[in-house]
C-alpha cells in the first residue's frame, strides 16, 4: 500500500501554486500541472477533475565530461552538481496551440486530427548557467513531454547518465507488461498488478538470441487498468525515438510509480548529445474505455511530418513467402553442409548440397505460381543468399554480402518469371546483427534490388550487434535504423525490419518503414509458443507506435501434420488466423502458411485474398487488453468494410452492430466464423462460411471458440 504521511502532504500543498503553470485539453477533459518545489521540477495530471498522475519528478542525470570510462556508470556524490535535475528557476514560458488534420501515406485512417494545446517552459539552473525547455502538449487522448535542450554557452556537449521522468500513479492498477531488455521485445506478456511486478518478474521471460535485461523494469507501451465502478485505462509508452535510446520503465511496486531508464552503451552511457536537440516525448494515453486507447493515434501526432518529397512508391502489399517452413524446421536457409565458410573465397558450387535448401528455384516457382493465381502482388523468398552456413552465433562481422545469390537462385531467370506472372520478389536481408557490414554494403544491396525490380526489403537483426557492446535499442543503433530508412528511400524502397527497435510513430516522418517485427510474432508459435490472449494484447501495447509484421494465416496448426508425435502447435482456430488480418494493421500483410495447405481450405483462404491492406476508416467495435479484440476498417477508396474478432483462451459470444455502415444501403457480408465443435487444441480446422444481406439496422451474434474469431467481408450492393 502506497505511504503518505500528514507531513509530507502538508509540506506538498505548502507549493501548489507556487511557481505552477496549468494547461488543459482543448476539450478541458484533461489538466496538466508543472511547478518547481525547491527547484525540482514536478508535473501531475489530471482528467475529469480526478488525479491520474500523481506529482512525478522530471530530470536527467550526466556524466561530468564527454570522456566516459567503463563502468563510470556509477554515480559519486561529487558528480552531482553536473545533473539536469535541480537548482532551477522558471526564466520563462510560452504557449501555443494546434488543430491540423493530416494524411499518413499508410494508416488505420485516411485523415488523422492532431489537436493540442502546449507549453514550454524553460529553466535555467543557476548555479551552472544552463537552461533546458520542458515542453508539454495535452491531447484529449493524454499527454506528452520531452525536454529540450536549447545551444548555449555552458550545454554544447554532454552525456547522459540516465533521465529520471517519472510517472506516480495513485492507485495499484493492473498492468499487461513484458520484461525490460535491451535487445528484445519477443516475450510473453504477464497480467499483474503494479504491485506484483517484482514477484513475477524472474518467471516472465524465455532465452533469446541477444539479450540484455533489466531487473524489475518493463517495456514500453504499458497497458495498465485501473478498475472499479469507474476504470480507467491508461498507456505509458514513447514517440519520435531518434538520435536517442529507447526507454525501459523502472518499477516502484510499493509506490506504484515508473521512472525512465534508457538503453546504456557498453560503458553505461545512454545518450551522446549535441545541442540544439530534443529527447524523444514522453506519453502518457488515459480513456474510460479500452477501444478509446487502441484508437488513440496520440504517438503519431508527436512526430513530425516526413520530409520526403516523393512518397508515390510507398504502397501496401499482401505478400507470401518462402519462410514457414524453414521456421517449423521442414527446410533450412542455409545451402550446404559445410559449417565454416568465407564469403569471396569460399566456391559454394563445389560444396555439398544439404538437400533442404528452400530458396531454389523449383520451389520459388511453385510459391510464385500459388501467389499469382490468388491476386497476391509480392513474394518474400529467405535463404536466397550465400552465407547461412555460420551466420550465427559467432560474432561475424562479415557475415553477408547481400548481392551473392547460391547456386540453386537464379535471381535473374525467377524475377523475370516473378515479372511475367504480376509478382514483385521481396528482398531479404538478415544482417545477424552486424550493422556495420550492412552499412557497407548497403549502396549495393539497394542497387541490385533495383536493377532487379525490388521495391521492398525484409532486414533482419537476429544475434548480438556489431560494433560490438551497442545493443538493440542503443542510441548507435537507433541513429542505424534511420540511415538504412534515408538510404533506402534513395532508391525508392520499402523497409520492414525484424528484431529491430519497436516502432514509436516515426512511420509519419520515414514512410517508407512501413512495418516492423519488434515483438514476439508468429514464429514464437513454432519455438516457446504464444499465449492465446497474445494477440488481445498487442493492439494495446506494440501496435500503439507503428504497424507490425506479424505473419498470421496459419491454416495448418498442428506440427505433427509435419513431423509425427512433435507437440508444438499454434494456439488458434483457424477462423481467429483471419480475424488477425482485420485486428492487427498489417500495410505490409503476410499470408505465411505453405501453399499445399491453403489449397485444402481455398473457401477460408478466400478471405486472405479479399481483405485490404490499408484503410481509410478503422473503428474499434469492442477491447478489452487479454481478452477480446473486435475491430471494423473501411478499406482504402472503396465501399467495402472488413470485421474481425479475435478471443483469447474463453469461449465468448459477441454480437456485431453494424450501424457504423451507411444508411438505407444494402450490403453483402460473407462470414467466416468458428463452427459449432471448434476449438483451438481439439479442432482448430472447424470453420462454416455462409453470406448474408445486412443494413445498418443488422446485428449479428457470433460464438467464439476458445482463442477464436470470426472474419467478415462487406460489400455494398
Amino acid at each position: 500500500m502506497k505511504k503518505i504521511t500528514v507531513g509530507a502532504f502538508l509540506l506538498s500543498m505548502m507549493f501548489v501554486g507556487i511557481n505552477a503553470q496549468s494547461l488543459k485539453s482543448p476539450d478541458g477533459k484533461f489538466e496538466m500541472n508543472f511547478q518547481l518545489k525547491q527547484g525540482v521540477p514536478y508535473y501531475n495530471l489530471k482528467y475529469n477533475g480526478n488525479v491520474v498522475v500523481e506529482d512525478s519528478k522530471l530530470g536527467l542525470r550526466l556524466f561530468k565530461d564527454t570522456a566516459i570510462k567503463f563502468a563510470s556508470e556509477i554515480a559519486k556524490p561529487e558528480d552531482l552538481k553536473f545533473d539536469l535535475n535541480n537548482g532551477f528557476t522558471k526564466t520563462d514560458e510560452k504557449r501555443d496551440s494546434k488543430n491540423e488534420t493530416w494524411q499518413p501515406v499508410l494508416g488505420e485512417k485516411k485523415n488523422y486530427i492532431n489537436h493540442y494545446n502546449e507549453l514550454a517552459v524553460t529553466l535555467n539552473q543557476t548555479s551552472s548557467d544552463r537552461s533546458i525547455v520542458v515542453k508539454f502538449r495535452l491531447f484529449n487522448d493524454g499527454l506528452g513531454f520531452r525536454y529540450e535542450f536549447p545551444q548555449q554557452k555552458n550545454l554544447n556537449y554532454f552525456v547522459i547518465r540516465e533521465e529520471d521522468s517519472e510517472i506516480d500513479f495513485p492507485t495499484d492498477m493492473k498492468a499487461w507488461w513484458i520484461v525490460a531488455d535491451y535487445d528484445s521485445q519477443e516475450y510473453q506478456y504477464q497480467e499483474t498488478k503494479i504491485s506484483e511486478i517484482p514477484a513475477r518478474w524472474d518467471k516472465a521471460y524465455d532465452s533469446n538470441a541477444s539479450q540484455k535485461l533489466i531487473k524489475n523494469a518493463v517495456q514500453s507501451p504499458l497497458m495498465l487498468k485501473k478498475e472499479g465502478k469507474e476504470p480507467l485505462y491508461v498507456n505509458v509508452a514513447e514517440a519520435a525515438v531518434l538520435n536517442y535510446p529507447a526507454s525501459h520503465l523502472e518499477v516502484d511496486a510499493q509506490n506504484y510509480k515508473f521512472k525512465t531508464h534508457l538503453t546504456a552503451d557498453r560503458q553505461g552511457a545512454k545518450g551522446y548529445i549535441q545541442t540544439p536537440s530534443v529527447t524523444p516525448w514522453r506519453t502518457i494515453i488515459v480513456a474510460p474505455k479500452a477501444e478509446e486507447v487502441m484508437d488513440s493515434k496520440m504517438i503519431f501526432n508527436l512526430n513530425e511530418p516526413t520530409k520526403y518529397t516523393d512518397t508515390s512508391y510507398i504502397k501496401p502489399t499482401k505478400y507470401m513467402g518462402v519462410w514457414w517452413e524453414m521456421i517449423i524446421g521442414k527446410s533450412q536457409w542455409a545451402y550446404s553442409t559445410a559449417e565454416n565458410v568465407h564469403l569471396g573465397v569460399t566456391d559454394f558450387s563445389k560444396l555439398t548440397p544439404n538437400g533442404k535448401h528452400a530458396a531454389n528455384n523449383t520451389r520459388v516457382k511453385e510459391y510464385i505460381d500459388f501467389a499469382a493465381e490468388n491476386g497476391f502482388g509480392g513474394l518474400l523468398i529467405e535463404g536466397w543468399n550465400v552465407g547461412w552456413e555460420d551466420w550465427f552465433g559467432h560474432s561475424k562481422e562479415y557475415v553477408f554480402d547481400f548481392i551473392t545469390p547460391y547456386p540453386d537462385f537464379d535471381i535473374k531467370m525467377l524475377n523475370e518469371y516473378a515479372h511475367s506472372k504480376g509478382i514483385k520478389l521481396i528482398m531479404h536481408h538478415e544482417t545477424s546483427g552486424s550493422a556495420t557490414n550492412y552499412e557497407r554494403w548497403a549502396d549495393k544491396a539497394f542497387q541490385l534490388m533495383n536493377k532487379y525490380g525490388y521495391e521492398s526489403v525484409k532486414t533482419g537483426y537476429v544475434g548480438d550487434i556489431i560494433p560490438r557492446g551497442e545493443h538493440h535499442y542503443s542510441q548507435w543503433t537507433i541513429n542505424h535504423y534511420y540511415r538504412i530508412a534515408e538510404k533506402a528511400n534513395e532508391y525508392k524502397i520499402m523497409i520492414n525490419s525484424h528484431e529491430s527497435v519497436r516502432p514509436t510513430g516515426e512511420s509519419r516522418t520515414y514512410p517508407n518503414w512501413i512495418s516492423a517485427e519488434a515483438a514476439r510474432g508468429t514464429e514464437y508459435d513454432a519455438f516457446g509458443g504464444n499465449n492465446p490472449d497474445h494477440q488481445t494484447i498487442l493492439p494495446f501495447t506494440r501496435w500503439m507506435g507503428g504497424s507490425m509484421d506479424y505473419t498470421p494465416g496459419i491454416f495448418q496448426t498442428k506440427l505433427d501434420y509435419y513431423f509425427p508425435g512433435d507437440t508444438r502447435f499454434v494456439k488458434t482456430t483457424l477462423a481467429k488466423q483471419l480475424a488477425l488480418y482485420v485486428t492487427m494493421y498489417m500495410p505490409l500483410q503476410m499470408a505465411a502458411d505453405l501453399p499445399e495447405n491453403y489449397k485444402k481450405h481455398m473457401d477460408a483462404f478466400q478471405f486472405i485474398k479479399d481483405v485490404a491492406a490499408d484503410w481509410d476508416d478503422t473503428k474499434i467495435l469492442a477491447a478489452e487488453p487479454g481478452d477480446y479484440v473486435v475491430t471494423a476498417r473501411k478499406a482504402k477508396g472503396t465501399e467495402n468494410w472488413f470485421v474481425g474478432g479475435i478471443t483469447d483462451e474463453n469461449k465468448r459470444d459477441y454480437t456485431v452492430d453494424f450501424s457504423f455502415l451507411d444508411k438505407g444501403q444494402k450490403y453483402e457480408a460473407t462470414i467466416y466464423e468458428d463452427g459449432k465443435d471448434a476449438d483451438y487444441i481439439n479442432n482448430p480446422q472447424n470453420y462454416n462460411i455462409y453470406k448474408k444481406i445486412i443494413t445498418s439496422k443488422s446485428k449479428i451474434n457470433f460464438k467464439m471458440a476458445r482463442s477464436g474469431g470470426f472474419a467478415i467481408t462487406i460489400k455494398k450492393m
